[in-house]
């Protein structure tokens, strides 16, 4: 099919593309065990996730008793890191229909990338362990320009269309830092209302909102 309306689709990695929230947690519960706080149940961990592993860790401290000094969280910090890039894909999978909708996209002639705040070795690592590496035109993560550069900033989405070349794109998320990324990138945005939304998905101000991904390419045909 020559007719689809995009070349290029971009997609959030964690909450969108991938439901990861119970490797999450694990490693959340595991730091917050080191530092003598109560562990929290997986769907409490789900409402924390989004920005990158210090914003859940933050998080995760804060409703536990509070933050804790910086040279003592980053240390924390480094062991989340520690423990989940050793447990990566325990869990974590495609959200339901994910398959199909990349077989879908593929059979179009779309060239598919990763835009996530997840460190680039993380995301590879996962995609290596679920056989979805040659899914993706490129992965980009939060680290892969430096620090100060990643979503909701428009940068790495700037570097998703130098990699992928030609053509009109969209990306896929499921919270504010995908939808302000996007917009900022001069990108249409479609959000998914199962992933870890920060707002309702009706209000992240996306062009669309789906619910399943056998709704996006009828949704990305429509934009």
């Amino acid at each position: 099919m020559t007719d689809f309306p995009f070349q290029i689709v971009g997609f959030d990695l964690d909450g969108t593309l991938l439901d990861s929230h119970g490797d999450l947690a694990r490693a959340v519960n595991y730091t917050l065990g080191i530092e003598g706080r109560r562990t929290l149940p997986v769907a409490e961990v789900r409402d924390l996730i989004g920005g990158g592993a210090k914003k859940m860790l933050a998080k995760a401290l804060d409703v536990t008793g509070g933050a804790v000094p910086d040279a003592r969280f980053e240390e924390l910090h480094q062991s989340l890191l520690d423990f989940y890039e050793n447990n990566i894909a325990v869990e974590t999978r495609l959200f339901p229909g994910g398959e199909a909708m990349l077989d879908g996209l593929a059979a179009r002639g779309v060239k598919v990338a990763v835009v996530t705040n997840k460190l680039e070795r993380f995301a590879l690592s996962i995609f290596d362990q679920l056989g979805l590496t040659d899914r993706f035109v490129t992965v980009i993560g939060g680290d892969t320009l430096g620090p100060g550069r990643a979503k909701p900033k428009p940068d790495l989405l700037h570097l998703m269309l130098e990699r992928a070349g030609a053509g009109r794109a969209a990306y896929v998320g499921d919270t504010t830092y995908d939808t302000m990324a996007a917009a900022a990138a001069g990108l249409p945005c479609v959000a998914v209302s199962f992933g870890f939304n920060d707002l309702p998905a009706a209000e992240l101000g996306a062009a669309a909102v789906i619910d399943h991904f056998d709704e996006l390419i009828p949704a990305l045909e429509r934009l």
